[in-house]
C-alpha cells in the first residue's frame, strides 16, 4: 500500500508522484488533499491531489522540494513505500455549470488546479485557464491544461515563456472582456491575494485554496486555522477552498512564516544524518 508507482521530474525542484491509494482513490474529488509522511518519524505534509484514477486506484501528487521534508521526500523514487497517505480531506469543489469560469494556477498551484478545470469543463463551462510561474523551467503541464480549457493563458515574472509579467494582468483583461461568472486561484499565498484585490471591485465569485501549516489534518489541533470574515475557520476541515474575497491574507501570510527558522533548525538537523530512508 501507498507505493510510488511514477516519479516524474517537472522541473527545477519539482516532482510528481503518481501513488497507489485505492480506497483514497475511490472516494476522491476536485479540490481535496492528502497528508502524507515518508516513514515513521516523517513531518506530516498536507498537498492538495493533483489527480487520481479511480480504474488504476492511484493518486497524483505535484511538490516542490523546498525545505527539509520535501527535500528528503524527493529523494524517494518509484517503488519505494510511503508510511502514510491520509485522505481524501477537505471539502471538494463545488462543481456547477455557471456559465464563464477562470481556473489560475501559480507555480505549483498549476497541479491543484488541474482537476478542478477538468471538471468544470465536464459540467459544460466555458474555461478560460491562466497560468504563471516566476520562470519557464517551472511551468508544467501546458498541454493538460490545454485539453480542459477553452483558452489557455500563460505568463512568466522574467518573460520567458508566454506573457511577462503575472497572472493577475492576464486576469484583469479578461474581467474588461469577459462576463465571467467566477474564478478559482490556487498558488502563492501573495499570488491569490493580489487575484483576490483584481475581483473584488468587480463581484466575481472568486474561490482560493489554502493549504498552511497542517498537522493532524481533523481539525483537532488548530494548527491550519485562518480568519475568513469575522471567524476563524480550519483549512482542513471548512476548506482547503474559501471566498477570496473573506479571507485576511495578510494574518494567513504572517502564520505561514511562523516555522521558517524550525525549518532552518530541521535543515541543519539533516545535514547531521538525521534524515529517514524511503522503503521498498
Amino acid at each position: 500500500m501507498y507505493r510510488i508507482l511514477r516519479k516524474e521530474p517537472l522541473g527545477s525542484s519539482l516532482y510528481l508522484f503518481e501513488i497507489e491509494a485505492p480506497w483514497i482513490a475511490k472516494k476522491a474529488e476536485s479540490g481535496q488533499f492528502i497528508i502524507i509522511r515518508q516513514c515513521e518519524n516523517s513531518e506530516r505534509i498536507p498537498l492538495t491531489i493533483a489527480d487520481y484514477s479511480r480504474e488504476k486506484g492511484t493518486l497524483t501528487i505535484v511538490f516542490q522540494a523546498v525545505g527539509y521534508s520535501t527535500g528528503e521526500l524527493a529523494k524517494c523514487e518509484a517503488g519505494d513505500r510511503l508510511a502514510d497517505v491520509v485522505g481524501p480531506l477537505g471539502v471538494p469543489s463545488e462543481i456547477e455549470n455557471c456559465g464563464t469560469v477562470v481556473c489560475i494556477g501559480g507555480g505549483v498551484g498549476i497541479a491543484p488546479i488541474y482537476p478542478i478545470a477538468r471538471d468544470l469543463k465536464k459540467a459544460g463551462n466555458n474555461v478560460i485557464s491562466i497560468i504563471g510561474a516566476r520562470s519557464s523551467e517551472l511551468l508544467f503541464w501546458r498541454e493538460k491544461m490545454a485539453q480542459v480549457s477553452d483558452a489557455l493563458y500563460i505568463t512568466t515574472d522574467d518573460g520567458s515563456e508566454g506573457r511577462k509579467g503575472f497572472v493577475s494582468d492576464v486576469l484583469k483583461e479578461v474581467l474588461e472582456r469577459e462576463k465571467v461568472a467566477r474564478v478559482w486561484a490556487i498558488g502563492p499565498m501573495i499570488m491569490m491575494k493580489v487575484v483576490a484585490n483584481t475581483t473584488r471591485p468587480t463581484g466575481v465569485k472568486t474561490i482560493v485554496s489554502l493549504n498552511p501549516i497542517m498537522v493532524d489534518g481533523t481539525g483537532m489541533c488548530g494548527a491550519c486555522r485562518v480568519a475568513v470574515g469575522n471567524e476563524t475557520k480550519f483549512a482542513c476541515v471548512d476548506g482547503p477552498e474559501f471566498d477570496a474575497h473573506e479571507v485576511d491574507f495578510d494574518l494567513a501570510m504572517k502564520r505561514a512564516a511562523f516555522f521558517k527558522e524550525k525549518e532552518k533548525e530541521a535543515s541543519v538537523f539533516g545535514q547531521g544524518g538525521g534524515g529517514c530512508k524511503c522503503r521498498k
